[in-house]
């Protein structure tokens, strides 16, 4: 490349340095010079201008900085077009970035016309947002230059993407006498913001009593319901691993891996797991909406980056976090809820909790312990835990009952008078209790315990609001229950009579049935015996 101030009529096909202003507007810097702007600048009064010219191994300085773009982007991660010598890579998706800082190191050795700069390593980033920048210095670069490039870059892995896994999270919230109501709402608004912001679902909330027993009681639920990520606010934080949640954790039947972090805000959060379900007991500033280290603990492991102790042991450089207050942030103001579930995409629970039990010889089946958990609970939380809008129980007999083993959780109820003449009473009743906006209802029964939240999102994930799809699971050839019905389909169902349900429906709108697999029995493990009931696996 050849540059200088060159005088205007040697200046055809040169690339113009700085941008000038002509009449009508601006030639911009980068610009090849024809003939025509010649006469323009002439026009101006310039005589000369500066510029480059290049050589036949030259690469214009956006042809230079797409070319080493395109060396570094990996998965997760796309260039856009280059504009005045600059390359910008985007993530395609929330997650967080990984950096290679030795490519980036050396690329940035090989010669001064090349510069790369990047977010830091494992910075958190939503989809589309500028992860690094590729800025060629002058207006043009050897060809030699960016094969050196190449050669630094390897297969292209320099700057890459960990998409966030989506998660079943659950929150228990312990409570003493006296608590203010506000530190509730914080904590429940606050976790769903953080979880839902990375792309997972906050949707079984437990309430308890701050006490070992009501807490592992809590813990067993929330498993129970197919939650893969837990998370307690408690009254007090732990001073102790032998304190109050950290002994319910190892009563439920989990280990305790590392208390405390070297992070500030956030250093009393602790971790622990019940099997594989990782365990958050969260720090006292998770109720705030600032940045602390229980952001970056959920960040990493959503990314499916490990987290233990060593892990947590070597965030303390960097760890003091020194985040800004949001705007006209109030330490008691609770943010609203955040929207849980698309317009057109609403979808309810309705969970039939009306039955007398009659072939339980005596007892109400739905309140039998299954796992330690009322069957009636059970079906309650996995509905709570799914992607669903809300969730409606049908009771009827024992109503007093069935409403107590249910105390504390987020439904609304309906009662049926009419439960004696069988399973369609209940479903019109249901039905009628729904809100308006409802797009879609998954019927839920109360004595099949071995669903969970897994199933339902199943079906919610494969409803089609534009088809309007009647949607089953499937085992086998076997179709089981739950069934999940779109709106349209409402005033037939409140036309069903008897105790069969909406079988007739089905064979009538066959033709509108999709299925989803299901690789486990719990679809039609329902409970009508004690001979039932004891054969559970989960008894």
């Amino acid at each position: 490349m050849i540059f200088g101030e060159f005088p205007l009529a040697q200046c055809e096909g040169l690339l113009l340095a700085h941008s000038l202003r002509v009449a009508g507007g601006a030639m911009k810097k980068g610009r090849r010079l024809t003939s025509a702007d010649l006469q323009v600048l002439a026009a101006a009064g310039h005589a000369s201008v500066y510029g480059a010219r290049l050589a036949a191994a030259d690469l214009a300085e956006d042809a230079a900085a797409t070319a080493v773009a395109a060396l570094l982007q990996g998965e997760g991660i796309v260039a856009r077009r280059a504009y005045t010598g600059r390359c910008n890579l985007h993530a395609t998706q929330r997650g967080l970035v990984t950096i290679d800082a030795g490519i980036i190191g050396r690329i940035n050795r090989i010669d001064e016309a090349v510069t790369v700069a990047t977010l830091p390593p494992l910075a958190a980033v939503r989809a589309g947002a500028v992860v690094a920048t590729v800025k060629i210095i002058p207006l043009a670069v050897s060809a030699d230059v960016i094969a050196r490039c190449a050669e630094q870059a390897g297969p292209g892995r320099a700057v890459g993407l960990l998409p966030y896994a989506e998660k079943r999270a659950a929150l228990i919230v312990t409570e003493q006498p006296g608590d203010p109501a506000k530190n509730y709402a914080a904590a429940v608004t606050s976790s769903r913001r953080r979880i839902e912001d990375l792309g997972s679902h906050l949707g079984l909330v437990q309430r308890c009593a701050h006490q070992r027993d009501a807490v592992a009681l809590a813990l067993r639920e929330t498993l129970a319901a197919g939650c893969d990520l837990l998370m307690i606010a408690g009254a007090t934080v732990p001073k102790d691993r032998a304190d109050t949640i950290p002994s319910a954790i190892v009563a439920a039947g989990g280990e305790i891996l590392h208390f405390g972090m070297p992070v500030e805000p956030g250093n009393m959060l602790l971790l622990a797991r019940i099997g594989d379900v990782p365990v958050i007991i969260l720090p006292g500033c998770a109720r705030s909406r600032r940045t602390n280290g229980l952001d970056w603990v959920l960040q990493r492991m959503l990314a499916g980056l490990p987290m233990g102790p060593g892990e947590i042991m070597a965030m303390g450089v960097g760890g003091l976090i020194r985040s800004a207050p949001e705007a006209a942030e109030d330490p008691d103001a609770v943010e609203p809820a955040a929207q849980r579930v698309a317009p057109g995409r609403r979808v309810a629970a309705l969970v039939l909790a009306a039955g007398s039990s009659r072939r339980m010889a005596g007892s109400n089946k739905l309140l039998q312990p299954v796992g330690g958990v009322p069957m009636v609970r059970r079906a309650a939380n996995a509905a709570l835990a799914a992607r669903c809008a809300g969730v409606v129980v049908v009771t009827g007999f024992a109503a007093d009952a069935v409403r107590q083993g249910l105390a504390g959780l987020d439904l609304e109820f309906v009662h049926n008078a009419a439960h004696e003449s069988g399973m369609a009473s209940s479903l019109r009743a249901g039905l009628q209790a729904l809100p308006a906006d409802t797009d879609a209802v998954v019927v839920v029964l109360g004595d099949m315990p071995c669903i969970d939240a897994g199933h339902i999102d199943r079906l919610v994930a494969a409803f089609d609001p534009q088809r309007g799809n009647i949607v089953v699971p499937m085992m086998q050839g076997r179709r089981g229950n739950p069934i999940l019905w779109p709106r349209e389909f409402f005033a037939e169902m409140r036309q069903v009579q008897g105790d069969i349900g909406a079988r007739e429906l089905l064979q009538r709108h066959a033709d509108r049935i999709d299925s989803v697999a299901c690789e486990d029995e719990a679809i039609f493990a329902d409970v009508d015996t004690p001979a039932a009931l004891e054969s559970l696996p989960l008894r």
